[in-house]
């Protein structure tokens, strides 16, 4: 017991599950803002089939927040818009991460409050998890906040290192409350506070119970302070900034637990309303939207799949199975990782034969927590390898260049001259025995294996 409590307070678990599906959820609701770009009037705009009136009464009822209700101006929609697309990007990125993950909810109330028909099961799982992610530390690593963190950590070791050595010669230990302030942050919290106070005082943020979205958003601005404070003058007491440590930790690993949760949920409940379906029943529920007009974006391939009644049999009844018996796998981490594979191999096939890419995704990327640890490490060693491979064959190129047009020993070759064909063949032969990029170290074990 005294070891669980230890852990649970000591650290925030699943670095890596926490990472992948903050990347997975924002890449995904990134690329469907992307893809619905020629199409956002329709969907979300003022004048759009939803109409702004019939929006406003929806929201005065169930004080849903959404940013486009303060305007149904065309330029406000268009800044909503755009506002939604770059908080995903950065997000997905990992830059400023704890309140990116509150602009982040922003951008997707704003949207999906505003026409809650145009959304599926998958814009729910992405509703869902954006306000689960605002209360975990997801930036751990895998954003551009840990690598800033690294590359700070080496000056404050060497700075740890000269004040253990002054403190052993009897000198007093510095006062390094005022060094390097993150303006950046500053700046940031400075103007989102700004615009928190305009719209509280013009009236535009529900308050409802207890102060509603109003007390919500204060808060965790008013946190964001108190966060930095206590990281700012810890060199006169450690203490704080131990007991922030400590809440923090608890919120993320429960609000990691929820996630896990609310992942089985989906496909237990998913699972056992299938089954009192006639359709699945009797092993033909797979058979009928492979013919449906909407879900057939490849008419010959859903042909294919539905000519065996076998297979649309068995494609039933292991759909059913797997959904029921994905909560009871987790207690065995083999036979789990097995039905895991399955279930994300099926999404993808769901994405290409029945035309639900973001669906598809944002199921994979709710998957994505029970993924091992040691198998995420793995994946992120071959995207570093992969990327510094990429980013020295690009380095390469204005060398490589420079070699075609010159030779080896700098002295211009005979036809050298643009478009000929020697350039092609000194190019190819320089790129001939270049040193193979050095593979990235892995970072060390840490959080939780699932």
């Amino acid at each position: 017991m005294r070891h669980a409590v230890s852990r649970l307070t000591g650290q925030a678990l699943g670095p890596y599950q926490t990472a992948v599906i903050r990347i997975g959820f924002a890449g995904t609701w990134l690329l469907f803002l992307l893809r619905e770009i020629p199409h956002r009037q329709e969907m979300y705009g003022p004048d759009g089939p939803w109409s702004w009136d019939l929006a406003q009464q929806l929201i005065a009822s169930n004080h849903a927040f959404t940013a486009l209700m303060w305007a149904d101006s065309q330029v406000w929609f268009e800044i909503v818009f755009g506002f939604a697309v770059l908080s995903a990007a950065l997000f997905m990125l990992g830059w400023r991460t704890r309140t990116m993950s509150v602009l982040f909810l922003l951008g997707v109330l704003s949207l999906q409050n505003r026409s809650i028909f145009m959304g599926d099961g998958g814009d729910n799982v992405i509703h869902l998890m954006a306000i689960y992610l605002v209360f975990t530390r997801c930036g751990q690593v895998w954003s551009l906040d840990a690598r800033r963190e690294r590359r700070a950590a080496a000056p404050r070791a060497r700075a740890g290192h000269d004040e253990q050595a002054e403190e052993q010669a009897g000198h007093p230990r510095p006062d390094r409350s005022g060094s390097r302030p993150d303006r950046a942050g500053i700046a940031l919290w400075a103007v989102l506070g700004l615009a928190l106070a305009a719209v509280t005082l013009a009236g535009k943020i529900d308050g409802g119970m207890l102060g509603g979205w109003r007390t919500i958003y204060w808060g965790l601005w008013a946190l964001q302070a108190l966060w930095w404070l206590t990281g700012r003058y810890a060199a006169r007491s450690d203490q704080p900034r131990i007991f922030l440590d400590v809440v923090a930790n608890l919120v993320h690993n429960a609000a990691l637990f929820v996630i896990m949760a609310e992942a089985c949920l989906i496909y237990a409940t998913a699972g056992w309303y299938k089954i009192q379906g006639s359709r699945w029943q009797d092993g033909t529920a797979v058979y009928y939207p492979l013919h449906l007009d909407y879900f057939s974006p490849w008419p010959a391939l859903s042909d294919l799949l539905s000519a065996s009644g076998t297979m649309v049999m068995l494609v039933t009844y292991g759909t059913v199975i797997a959904q029921v018996a994905f909560p009871f796998t987790l207690f065995n981490r083999r036979v789990k990782n097995v039905l895991l594979a399955v279930m994300m191999t099926e999404h993808a096939v769901i994405a290409v034969v029945l035309g639900l890419p973001f669906f598809s995704l944002a199921m994979i990327a709710a998957d994505a927590v029970f993924l091992p640890t040691s198998f995420l490490r793995r994946l992120g060693g071959w995207v570093t390898r992969a990327r510094v491979w990429l980013l020295s064959r690009l380095s390469q190129l204005p060398r490589l260049s420079r070699l075609s047009r010159f030779g080896r020993f700098g002295r211009a070759l005979p036809g050298a001259g643009k478009g000929s064909g020697a350039d092609e063949e000194t190019s190819e032969e320089s790129g001939e025995g270049e040193p193979r990029p050095p593979e990235a170290a892995d970072h060390p074990h840490v959080g939780f294996t699932a």
